[in-house]
């Protein structure tokens, strides 16, 4: 596998977002597959016989990487829908994300100042609720100590088709803490896990002090941003469209369980916090909603009722919203039917919808002169990496 150093854009420094979006990679052959973009998330099983991805985000959170916190909350729904039309093996993957803080003073110097806020998981409204969660604070960052810890317990796949992947961001050196760095990235590898290094400074700084050389031992990408650049929104025609349809498909979901109240709420909450960002970071969540990859069997009935292993007679009258209990069996079963009906035609049209979107943004990036941007749907490092594990993209 090829490692080596993303080359950077314009300027210099570039964000994380446009770091994302516009790593200069070998353009990856059309999907011979038939790409179906309007598969809905409640056709596809938890895993079952798919295909996986699992990415470990590992964030500096000491003082002075606010930005970076700030940039990495809208990157996570552009990772997640690079996937959204991606095959391997005539499959779609299932993505699985864990993330990790490492380097803030107010957690435990037995800990190594590292924090697993989430194992690697399909649950990506969790993920954004802890990403706006985050704080920073002065600290000693560990960069071989977390990777070493991401590596061995998180539950990586066994499979080597797997893309199994790190990204590590920070500024302090990479070198520093009780673990070698360059001996964490080589143990990673070994299991078949990519680590890149995302350095928030100075391309030399980020040389000499460690950063491309853990890259380059781990069949990984070395990258340089600058965590406090903001990337322009663009507003497209097809945006309150989406958003409307987004309305409506948050109607699709029944929450059940004891704990189904708050279940909804965060979803909602999350749609919050996307909107609070631009309406881009909203619009590219209601495309993740509208995947396969947006999954809450664990809440929601509509999505559950979808398993292998689902049976009727295991949902308690008691752990249903008021409005359902009085319902039969069989009528309950037709209304979650019915939710599912909805449910996938309004997936379809975000999809649909959010495919246009796309190439018009591309378009109006091209025309500002800015090197594919935020229009882009997520790195291209993470493209050309998935690409040599089998997974093929509908690039034109």
């Amino acid at each position: 596998m090829k490692s080596g150093i993303l080359k950077l854009t314009g300027a210099g420094i570039v964000s994380l977002g446009t770091l994302l979006a516009t790593a200069q990679e070998p353009k990856i052959e059309k999907a011979e597959v038939e790409i179906d973009a309007t598969k809905p998330a409640a056709n596809i099983a938890e895993n079952g016989d798919a295909p996986v991805v699992q990415i470990a985000l590992l964030l500096d959170t000491s003082g002075s990487m606010s930005g970076l916190i700030s940039q990495a909350k809208t990157q996570l729904w552009s990772v997640v829908n690079e996937f959204i039309a991606a095959k391997q093996d005539g499959k779609t993957p299932v993505v699985q994300v864990a993330l990790y803080e490492y380097g803030k003073s107010s957690l435990s110097d037995d800990s190594r100042w590292i924090r697993q806020i989430q194992p690697l998981t399909r649950d990506l409204d969790s993920i954004s609720k802890e990403l706006f969660a985050l704080s920073t604070n002065g600290g000693e960052e560990y960069c071989g100590a977390v990777i070493e810890q991401a590596a061995n317990t998180l539950a990586w796949d066994a499979s080597p088709k797997t893309y199994k992947a790190i990204f590590i961001a920070g500024n302090e050196p990479f070198t520093q803490g009780p673990v070698k760095a360059d001996e964490a990235c080589k143990a990673a590898i070994a299991k078949g896990i990519i680590v890149n290094t995302i350095h928030c400074g100075e391309e030399n700084v980020g040389i000499s002090t460690g950063w491309k050389q853990g890259a380059l031992l781990a069949d990984g990408k070395f990258m340089v941003i600058d965590q406090n650049q903001t990337v322009a929104h663009i507003d497209a025609p097809q945006d309150d469209a989406i958003l409307k349809l987004n309305e409506q498909l948050n109607k699709t979901y029944i929450a059940f369980g004891a704990q189904r109240e708050a279940w909804a709420s965060n979803q909602i909450a999350q749609d919050s916090n996307a909107g609070s960002v631009n309406k881009d970071s909203l619009v590219r969540r209601a495309a993740t909603k509208a995947s396969a990859n947006y999954f809450n069997a664990n809440w929601d009935i509509v999505d559950a009722s979808q398993q292998k292993d689902f049976q009727w007679s295991d949902i308690k009258k008691e752990d249903l919203p008021e409005e359902l209990r009085k319902l039969t069996t069989e009528e309950l079963k037709a209304h979650v039917d019915a939710q599912l009906a909805s449910r996938t035609e309004l997936q379809k049209q975000i999809l649909q919808l959010s495919q246009e979107r796309d190439s018009w943004v591309a378009e109006k990036r091209k025309e500002l002169g800015e090197d594919n941007s935020l229009g882009s749907a997520v790195s291209s490092t993470i493209r050309s990496q998935a690409a040599l594990k089998g997974i093929r993209f509908d690039v034109e």
